[in-house]
């Protein structure tokens, strides 16, 4: 999980943050302004600064937030001047936009804000509906409006052509203010802000709700704000029953308010199509006598806080009831309280100020155990120690004792370089020891902000005589002996915040004193003052100054954007800053002489203790091993080990079903070490014993097969392979069939000689379930023209769960899940279901995964009822799967596995391909039919998507690559030899922006950070090739050619449009040494031609095969399918890996197929082998046959082969006929 930010407010309107990964607060340093509150969420953070005005701050990332501003030249043509901008007066207008309604001429675009800047000049759009177009960008058509097309015809009288522009948002990682002319005329400043709302629609892209309160009570709503437009467009107003306080908004459609008279109010209504809701229902306080101040919600969750301070939790909350069903109290005492992602909650305590963490709150148990204090340093503690004159400036501002000799409130000034060294011989203030512990100040988040520091403008003051240091204080023992000549009450120092390396002013803020006397060191209480937005009153402690090492008092805290669960490790909790003087003395006192006569002393008792025990099973015989004396090598010690379990197998005829059988493993190694294995499955038919056998050395591949009733799992042979028939068995726990699986994958690994992590040159595929496997190829693989046949290729599984994965023969391996989450291998192997010595002790990480289970509604109309769930005979399930064959409704669709988890409700899914109607629904003329987003005469049935979340945890070689996600990736394919300072990695967001990855090496395949290349549109897919050739499809099937890409230009210099083949919209590239494949929308790959350095866009596409899934183009120009509709034994297989057979440099686009494991398989990458075949030398005629060196002709060399196997064969057969004599 990528780390994220707790956002806090001390009470001086400071901002801090605090990463999941991190242990101190980093405070804002480009916050130039005090703040009161902030709403966070991922992508951003709004707050209201002591000025009234909010702020918006936008996190850094390396995709820029660009916007496409766009408009259409129209032009009609005449006899005398043919196509002119002179248009009939019924005409659109010369510049419009894509309607022609509006006037959009290109002067009248200007930027919304400061906080944009133009990328560039306008340019036409030479692309239309993924085809390019002619030079100039027309289009034609006989009239407007009509249908365009790019061809200009004999009737074709109008013509337009689009002009785009780009403005990008360029203030992120700074507050940037809210410009007075979008909010408009206000009637009073904010008081309160709450953002949310992201979960209610994914489109458009990043939007978000904003709610906020203002000082007379009203209630606001920020529209517009979505991912290119981070700011919104306008407020507006949201009638209330009452005047609000506070209010607060969840990631969905939860809001809820706090009127002033202490009672709550829930907004109701909140829709895809309305975010704003339709009505207010009040809620009573949770205390009849005591009304609520703070109010916190979540997805399902409602947290509460009344004026005594205690805390309530409200059951029963969802989409559905909002308003819950009752109250339920909590302990603890709280002055506000936060909910955030995954509705884990903060607070800040009212005694201590301190934050609070609210430990296990799980999907079950959403009001959690317990109250665990965040007890960090901030960033500016580390480098001060206590008696530093620095810690006054570390802490921005501080309480002091300090009597002046003054008649009004004291002004001190900054604390500089040189004062610095000057207070080194001042006299301290307070002694460390006998320092008095500071009263807590009881300050609400904005009792202090908005009363105290409203009016510093006025009082602002600078003073330019030495520093405050040149007089000493009076330290407090000595003031209660004698009193000092016109001393007055003492005052409250303040300072803002310093940042960006500004010289921060000191201001003065009077308080009025209850009592006109005070002796020296007495505490100074204020009046109590309060406004609109104070909860409670504070009283404030001036015994010392606020130095660096207490604890900060904190006002306000936001974790929407802070993205943690019941499983986080957090670092949040351990912190060594309160350990007291006499541990941190002995901690110290530690030598490392010591250390390592301790770590010696340690060990010694280890030793005796481990013989000591020993000693007790001497006795014991051992229990795996037999000795054997076989008869082919006499005297050779051998080791056998059995396993046996009882199993059902998916018998092999008909009729198929699942029978019990006996299931054993019967393991042995040679004297030199070699080891191997048989299979034997024990069933009976027709009251007969019989056995199936498969020798492990033979076994290619071990897969886990899905079933909603038994854990199962299939065990193919090479000729099983071929029949697409394995052998199925299914265990009776999921336990069990994972224990097998990991010691069946050992032996066979072990049988071949298979150790450790994948080696450079390996092959990465990944089944349509997301389980990984590897194969390490052979020589002879792409070796021409006898390679290794497909079926013969051994398979094991990584542990680890993906979608796509991408290599090359360096060793970097990239993987994308089905949640976009990026992955880069770790260099480690196992994981998941391996354990002990399947896997690597190290490199082995948590991984996550979330995938999105499909269901489809379908109805039928008739003229009675008009649309309903009662359809034909004939017609598929009213709740079914996308085929309509199966029925699937909302209470018996289960997740993919039982390893999958559900996140989240069904909901109605709207991004739909052919678009969807305001409630999810698409029409068409009958099942099954071509589907569209609007109804017409002539659409009799319709049907909407629902969509649930589910997620997965599991663990593998996989270390998470934030935080951008990824839709496809691709890494520059290199010989055997090769050898590059930087790899080139490309990839494309999930949102289509083109991304260069930098900083990939074999030692850091991580990489650094992203380079965005800017696009006219969104891609989906991409690939680079030798001589670092980019090829990339666009979303609209069109595909792209980077031109000037090399290593010391790794971005390139443009985009060059490549027609696609006639009447396809192509989905997938793939680019290989010289060789150009790509795979279209209906099945069929398609090879370029006329590819040469030159000219390397090529001229033509070719079709080469159909039924296509995925291509992967290796660094040899091998060629490599995953194929839909194989014949198999029993039926067509889909997901089958195909290998293109008799690729030569003359013949790139090979001969034939050959057909490997499947079906079920989803992706493979053959990118990282470039391990070359070995050359065979062909016979001349001069040969004679005395000549030994090589092979007289390749039948020769072929039947040489044969004749191997066939030993090998016959010596298998003496080995497992010794086996079963000592079975």
């Amino acid at each position: 999980m990528p780390s994220s930010l707790l956002w806090a407010v001390d009470v001086y309107g400071r901002v801090y943050s605090l990463s999941t990964a991190g242990q101190q607060w980093e405070q804002c340093r480009h916050a130039h302004l005090e703040f009161k509150r902030v709403s966070a969420v991922q992508q951003c953070c709004w707050g209201i600064a002591c000025d009234h005005h909010i702020y918006l701050n936008v996190h850094a990332s390396d995709v820029p937030i660009r916007y496409q501003e766009e408009t259409y030249e129209n032009q009609r043509w005449n006899p005398v001047d043919g196509f002119s901008d002179r248009l009939l007066p019924s005409d659109r207008w010369q510049w419009s936009d894509v309607t022609g309604l509006q006037h959009q001429p290109l002067d009248s675009f200007q930027l919304p804000s400061e906080t944009w800047e133009w990328e560039a000049d306008w340019y036409v759009d030479e692309n239309f509906g993924g085809e390019p177009t002619e030079k100039g960008g027309w289009t034609y058509a006989i009239d407007f409006p009509a249908t365009y097309t790019k061809d200009k015809k004999w009737n074709s009288c109008v013509r337009r052509r689009r002009w785009i522009r780009y403005r990008r948002y360029k203030s992120q990682d700074t507050w940037a203010k809210i410009p007075s002319e979008q909010t408009g005329s206000l009637p009073d400043p904010f008081n309160d802000i709450s953002c949310g709302g992201w979960e209610i629609t994914e489109e458009p892209r990043g939007r978000l709700s904003l709610w906020a309160v203002s000082l007379q009570g009203r209630v606001w709503f920020r529209d517009g704000i979505h991912y290119v437009n981070p700011e919104g467009s306008v407020w507006e107003e949201v009638s209330t029953p009452g005047e609000v306080v506070q209010i607060s908004c969840g990631p969905a459609d939860l809001v809820w308010a706090v009127l002033w008279e202490g009672q709550l109010q829930v907004r109701e209504g909140i829709s895809r199509d309305c975010p704003k809701g339709s009505s207010w229902v009040v809620v009573e306080s949770p205390s009849p006598e005591v009304g609520a101040i703070h109010v916190a919600v979540g997805v399902n969750v409602v947290w509460a806080v009344t004026k005594d301070h205690k805390v309530w939790f409200r059951r029963g909350v969802n989409s559905h009831n909002p308003c819950g069903s009752g109250w339920i109290a909590m302990v603890g005492e709280m002055v506000m309280i936060n909910v955030g992602l995954n509705d884990q909650v903060w607070g800040i305590s009212c005694e201590e100020r301190a934050v609070y963490f609210r430990q296990g709150v799980t999907v079950s148990e959403l009001s959690g155990k317990a109250w665990k204090a965040v007890s960090v340093p901030r960033d500016n503690e580390r480098s001060h120690s206590s008696a530093s004159a620095s810690s006054l400036q570390s802490a921005g501002c501080f309480f002091g004792g300090e009597v002046r000799l003054q008649s009004q409130a004291s002004v001190m000034s900054d604390v500089d370089s040189e004062t610095e060294k000057a207070a080194e011989g001042a006299p301290s203030i307070l002694e460390p020891e006998d320092a008095p512990k500071p009263r807590i100040p009881k300050v609400t988040s904005d009792s202090f902000i908005s009363e105290l520091v409203s009016d510093r403008e006025g009082q602002i003051g600078r003073r330019e005589g030495p520093p405050a240091i040149a007089e000493p204080p009076i330290p407090e023992e000595d003031g209660a002996e004698g009193e000092t000549e016109g001393k007055t009450a003492p005052a409250l120092v303040l300072s803002p915040s310093q940042s960006g390396g500004l010289d921060p002013q000191w201001s003065n803020v009077d308080l009025e004193e209850a009592q006109t006397h005070l002796t020296v060191g007495a505490v100074a209480e204020s009046a109590e003052t309060c406004s609109l937005s104070s909860v409670a009153t504070f009283n404030l402690g001036m015994e010392e100054q606020y130095g660096p090492d207490e604890r900060p008092l904190w006002a306000w805290v936001s974790g929407g954007g802070c993205a943690i669960d019941s499983h986080s490790q957090l670092n949040w909790f351990n912190s060594t800053t309160g350990l007291n003087t006499s541990m941190q003395a002995m901690s110290l006192s530690i030598t490392p002489s010591q250390t390592a006569a301790w770590r010696k002393q340690i060990f010694e008792q280890l030793s005796e203790r481990s013989k000591r025990e020993m000693e007790n099973f001497r006795h014991y015989e051992q229990a795996i091993e037999q000795n054997a004396q076989t008869e082919v090598n006499a005297n050779v010690h051998k080791s056998v080990w059995v396993k046996k379990g009882t199993m059902q197998w998916w018998r092999d005829w008909k009729p198929h079903k699942w029978v019990d059988v006996q299931f054993a493993l019967e393991q042995f190694s040679g004297a030199e070490g070699n080891k191997d294995g048989i299979l034997f499955i024990y069933y009976t038919f027709n009251e007969e014993k019989k056995y199936l056998h498969a020798f492990i050395n033979e076994v290619t591949i071990l897969v886990p097969v899905l079933n909603e009733s038994k854990h199962t799992f299939a065990i193919y042979t090479a000729e099983r392979t071929k029949q697409r028939w394995p052998i199925r068995l299914a265990a009776a726990t999921e336990l069990e069939m994972f224990d097998w699986l990991a010691l069946l994958s050992v032996s066979c690994c072990d049988s071949r000689g298979i150790h450790g992590p994948p080696s450079k040159q390996a092959i990465w595929s990944v089944t349509c379930k997301g389980d990984i496997f590897v194969s390490e190829p052979t020589p002879n693989l792409e070796a021409s023209p006898y390679p290794t046949p497909c079926d013969q290729m051994f398979w094991r599984q990584v542990g680890g769960h993906l979608r796509v994965v991408e290599c090359n023969s360096l060793g970097v391996v990239w993987g994308i899940g089905y949640d976009h989450t990026a992955w880069v291998h770790s260099g480690g192997y196992g994981g998941g279901f391996f354990q002990g010595l399947a896997s690597s002790t190290d490199h082995i990480y948590t991984q996550t995964d979330v995938k999105s289970v499909y269901i489809y509604e379908n109805q039928r109309w008739n003229p009675v009822t008009g649309y309903t769930n009662r359809g034909l005979p004939t017609d598929r399930y009213m709740w079914s799967d996308a085929s309509g064959l199966k029925e699937c409704t909302k209470a018996n669709t289960k997740p993919p596995s039982p390893h999958w988890t559900w996140v989240s409700d069904w909901a109605v899914d709207y991004s739909v391909s052919g678009g969807t109607d305001r409630e999810g629904w698409q029409y068409a003329a009958d099942f099954p039919a071509s589907y569209h987003g609007h109804k017409t005469l002539k659409d009799f049935v319709r049907r909407r998507r629902w969509a649930r979340k589910c997620k997965l945890t599991t663990t593998g070689p996989w270390q998470e690559v934030p935080p951008i996600p990824l839709s496809d990736v691709t890494i520059l394919p290199c010989g055997p030899k090769s050898t590059v300072e930087q790899v080139p990695l490309w990839g494309i967001s999930n949102k289509g922006d083109v991304l260069c990855r930098l900083g990939v090496t074999s030692l850091t395949p991580a990489g650094t950070s992203w380079l965005h290349i800017g696009t006219d549109q969104p891609f989906k897919s991409i690939s680079i090739g030798g001589a670092c050739q980019v090829w990339a499809i666009a979303r609209d099937g069109s595909a792209f050619y980077r031109g000037s890409v090399s290593s010391q230009n790794l971005a390139g210099d443009c985009w060059y449009h490549i027609p696609s083949p006639n009447r396809q919209k192509l989905k997938q590239v793939s680019v290989g040494r010289t060789s150009v494949y790509t795979v279209d929308e209906n099945g069929n790959l398609w090879y370029r031609q006329g590819l040469t350095p030159s000219y390397p866009q090529g001229s033509s596409w070719e079709h080469i095969s159909n039924n296509v899934r995925k291509v992967s183009v290796g660094p040899l120009d091998q060629v490599w399918i995953i194929a839909d509709k194989v014949q198999g034994s029993h039926s067509l297989s889909c997901g089958t890996v195909c290998h293109r057979l008799g690729v030569q440099p003359m013949e790139p686009k090979g001969q034939s197929w050959d057909y490997g494991i499947g079906g079920g398989w989803d992706h493979i990458t053959v990118r990282g082998n470039a391990m070359e075949a070995p050359r065979i030398r062909m016979p001349s005629l001069t040969d004679n046959g005395n000549n030994a060196t090589g092979p007289r002709s390749p039948l020769l060399s072929r039947g040489t082969s044969e004749l191997n196997g066939n030993a090998g064969q016959r010596i298998q057969a003496v080995y497992s006929e010794q086996v079963d004599r000592y079975a």
